[in-house]
This record gives structure tokens, C-alpha cells and sequence, in this order.
């Protein structure tokens, strides 16, 4: 068989067809979790919201935002500050906040907290 008309059939298998439905399902959560996160990130600028804490604790909607976007959102963390934090504590700045490991989130909470 040749290559392509091999990978166009694994291509098909592999990610199902969604209904409209199911896609309209999925944007709204989406959206929900985008307005709900620019909410949060509205509220650690203004200082409502402790980083730490929301480390410690995240609600479910926050699992999927990188640590770095969450930092940017901390008033006087730049760029540079929050990549220093992420180096110090051997964070990637890709990573998510629900895959850190326990090291790595005291690590990260324990340095902000002294911040």
C-alpha cells in the first residue's frame, strides 16, 4: 500500500468525526474556561487573589493554564522576573498547573511566598 493512502487511513481512525452538537458542547466549555481565567487573572492583579494560595489549591479550570501566563499576571512579575522564579524552582515555562510535581509546587509556593 502506499504511504499516503496508509496515513489517511490512520488519520481517520484515529481522531473520531464530532457532531455539531458535540463541537458547540465543546466550544462553550472552552469559552467558560477562557472567561473564567481571565477573570482570575484580573483578580491576581488587583490583588483579590493570593499566587500562592491558588497554587496550592487550583480549581479545575486553572489545571490546564501554564504556571508562566499565571505569573505574568502577578503585579511586579515581568517577563524576566517569572522566568528567573520558573529556573530557580526547575520549572519549565510550558508546564501546566496541574502537572506540577509536589517538589515543584512547595518549591515555587515557598519562593513567593518570600517574595
Amino acid at each position: 500500500m502506499p504511504p499516503a493512502a496508509h496515513t489517511t487511513a490512520t488519520r481517520s481512525a484515529a481522531t473520531p468525526e464530532r457532531s455539531l452538537v458535540q463541537r458547540m458542547d465543546a466550544l462553550s466549555r472552552a469559552n467558560q474556561i477562557r472567561t473564567r481565567r481571565a477573570q482570575l487573572k484580573r483578580d491576581l492583579k488587583a490583588g483579590r487573589v493570593a499566587i500562592h494560595e491558588l497554587l496550592m489549591e487550583p480549581p479545575t479550570y486553572v489545571e490546564t493554564a501554564k504556571v508562566f501566563d499565571l505569573l505574568l499576571a502577578v503585579p511586579k512579575y515581568g517577563r524576566v522576573k517569572a522566568n528567573k522564579v520558573l529556573t530557580q524552582c526547575r520549572i519549565s515555562p510550558s508546564k501546566t498547573i496541574g502537572g506540577l510535581s509536589p517538589r515543584q509546587r512547595a518549591e515555587l509556593v515557598d519562593l513567593l511566598r518570600r517574595r
